[in-house]
């Protein structure tokens, strides 16, 4: 009944506990071991995130900054913009440029007419639709430019001295 040290050692169940508590010792430390790579990794991840959301937040602040200046300058352009086309309907509305308008077309009319058909009043109207025509396409264009360098190259008077040259050619040869 007495059992020596050799005899317990030496027992099958000695064996399989010592065993047992060996691979359970290597599960334990590789438990532990994860445990704490794990915390680290949290640690990491959990800087990283801190890190980004500040960044994040950084780039949201410059983003809103620039559109607010973004939209603070179009809204000035938009402004500006409105008031310039009522300054320059007001302008273009002005009597006196009315005025110079209508005789500007008129003087391309006469133009016209002398060297269409004297004396005809349908050719008339026509000479004046077609002054008009003249007019709206010398006013938004290369011919309005040119007009404003050289004021008397964009109208009719060049037309308006060639056909008096012509008329008058014609009552001399007439005879």
């Amino acid at each position: 009944m007495t059992m020596n040290f050799q005899d317990i050692i030496n027992s099958q169940f000695v064996w399989g506990l010592g065993l047992g508590l060996l691979v359970a010792s290597f599960i334990l430390k590789n438990a532990i071991l994860s445990k704490i790579h794990f915390k680290r990794e949290m640690r990491r991840i959990g800087g990283e995130l801190r890190e980004m959301q500040s960044h994040l937040n950084t780039q949201m602040k410059i983003t809103a900054t620039g559109n607010d200046t973004l939209g603070k300058q179009m809204e000035e352009l938009k402004g500006q913009n409105e008031n310039l086309r009522v300054t320059l309907a007001m302008l273009q509305n002005k009597p006196d440029k009315a005025e110079q308008r209508h005789l500007r077309i008129q003087e391309m009319a006469v133009g016209i007419m002398r060297e269409q058909a004297p004396g005809f009043a349908g050719a008339w109207e026509k000479a004046i639709r077609q002054a008009e025509t003249d007019m709206s396409s010398a006013e938004s264009g290369f011919t309005k430019l040119m007009r404003k360098v050289v004021p008397g190259l964009g109208h009719s008077l060049t037309k308006t001295a060639a056909s008096d040259s012509q008329v008058i050619e014609t009552h001399t040869e007439s005879p």
